[in-house]
């Protein structure tokens, strides 16, 4: 048997690193690392970026129906500029107002089913410039081989009518007058038809944007090419009628193709006259596969998320070499889980992930120097992109994405100088600002865990957050307390100094 002798000192000392070693382990605020730094000495940028939202016009939207009125009261309590408003070709009878074409001796002009909605929309939206986007051509102006007969329901989705890809027309006139009757009822109380008879309005709305179509690389598969001759001929036509209105083009759902950007933005590819006042295009994550679960959806939207801010920054060198001048609206951001009639359950957790990445977005945004970025959509529900609503279709009220855009709307525009933060927290996004009403720190969370990030000179600062403990209800505020902040899981959180 061997006996061992036992150091009494090195013992001591073992054991107070090992109670420290376990405290570390124990203790996270211990353990982490740095607490969160800031650089308010020099502005890395100044933004150019307004957050704003789209309408997509559904029946969802129509008055009498169960989230109408909810549904537009947020969309004015959200007080947002540049509101982009979406009639599109699913709803026939509310998006298109000559569903048929006209006669020797008849016409077929009807805006019963557009006249409400839009009356809505320019009521919540007054006092804010608008983009407006009537986007869809009357299919009777294609060429086809036999007549689309679409629903005589008006709410009921009919996604096959956009149907053909030449136009019956190639002087392009059938389509620019279409827009400009359609224009000069909403904006000069009436218009003139192709048969010389006068329809008068009660309309003279103020559009300050004017966008020419919408998706045209999905709607009716129409190369960069014929649609620029497209916005031009409608450009034209409705210069004629409000010269103070800004135009703006491509709208495609798929910015990956550099030859919409190339041809578009290249001046000697247009008529003279024709301004190239702003384009736009779009973005949604997805999960990167049927089977992922929540817990992966927030790797596959951020990683799609950083892809395609690669993407903007490349076309934005193209647009900075063919039209410097040119604005940009990235007027669709948002998150699709599969189709636009996904059935399985959409977790709660969900709608704070996806205003977390739209968040994360605008930041980059800021810093590229886009001027419009544009959260989709006011409302969503089953059999019309369940995933990309604002609105909780079931009880009427926002949800989680709603009240990050408000939040970030309401803090955040123009003007802002944006200085380096960091979390040292590679799950945590950190940006500092110093805005017109002060100083501002913005936590983004893009995980569903919760962690505590130490601070420093912070306690007893105000902060406002939507998380996963919000749900549909509002921004929730409280103050920071202590040398800590616990952020919630995928928080939306502005500290203010």
């Amino acid at each position: 048997m061997k006996y061992y002798h036992l150091n009494f000192k090195a013992l001591k000392s073992f054991k107070i690193f090992a109670i420290v070693i376990i405290f570390s382990i124990t203790n996270p605020i211990f353990a982490q690392i740095k607490p969160l730094t800031i650089n308010w000495k020099t502005p890395t940028f100044t933004s150019n970026t307004t957050p704003t939202l789209q309408v997509v016009v559904n029946p969802m939207l129509k008055r009498g129906a169960s989230i109408h009125q909810s549904s537009f009261q947020a969309l004015k309590e959200m007080e947002a500029d540049y509101v982009r408003f979406v009639p599109w070709f699913p709803y026939p009878k509310a998006a298109v107002v000559e569903l048929k074409e006209p006669t020797k001796t008849e016409t077929f002009w009807d805006f019963q089913y557009a006249d409400p909605i839009v009356e809505d929309f320019m009521f919540a939206t007054k006092g804010h410039p608008v983009v407006m986007n009537f986007s869809t051509i009357p299919v009777w102006m294609f060429k086809n081989p036999k007549p689309v007969i679409y629903p005589e329901d008006p709410d009921l989705p009919f996604w096959e009518y956009n149907q053909g890809k030449e136009l019956r027309d190639p002087t392009f006139k059938e389509v620019a007058n279409y827009f400009a009757r359609l224009f000069s009822w909403y904006t000069k109380g009436g218009f003139t038809d192709e048969l010389g008879k006068f329809h008068a309005s009660k309309y003279h709305y103020k559009f300050d944007y004017w966008e020419v179509l919408n998706e045209p690389d999905l709607e009716h598969k129409i190369s960069p090419e014929l649609y620029t001759k497209i916005y031009d001929a409608v450009v034209l036509e409705l210069k004629k009628i409000a010269p103070e209105t800004k135009f703006i083009g491509i709208s495609v759902a798929l910015e990956t193709n550099p030859q919409w950007f190339e041809h578009f933005l290249n001046p000697a590819n247009h008529k003279s006259g024709v301004p190239l006042d702003g384009i736009s295009y779009h973005f949604y994550g997805r999960p990167a596969s049927k089977n992922q679960t929540i817990d992966s959806y927030q790797y596959s939207f951020f990683d799609q998320a950083n892809g395609f801010l690669d993407r903007v920054r490349y076309i934005e060198n193209i647009r900075k070499r063919l039209a410097p001048k040119t604005i940009t609206h990235i007027n669709e951001i948002g998150n699709i889980l599969e189709n636009r009639d996904f059935k399985g359950v959409i977790p709660e957790d969900y709608w704070n992930l996806s205003g977390a990445m739209f968040a994360y977005i605008f930041v980059e945004l800021s810093k590229i120097g886009i001027e419009v970025a544009g959260e989709s959509q006011l409302v969503g529900y089953p059999t019309q992109f369940p995933d990309v609503s604002m609105m909780n279709w079931k009880n009427g009220k926002p949800n989680a994405r709603y009240w990050a855009l408000k939040l970030l709307k309401e803090n955040f525009g123009v003007g802002d100088k944006l200085y380096t933060a960091n979390s040292n927290n590679p799950e945590i996004i950190a940006q500092a600002y110093i805005t017109k009403a002060g100083k501002r720190i913005l936590l983004i969370n893009k995980t569903n865990k919760e962690m505590t990030l130490p601070l420093t000179e912070l306690n007893g600062a105000k902060f406002e957050t939507v998380d996963v403990t919000t749900g549909d209800n509002p921004i929730a505020k409280g103050e920071i307390k202590g040398d800590s902040f616990v952020v919630k899981p995928f928080a939306v959180t502005v500290i203010k100094l």
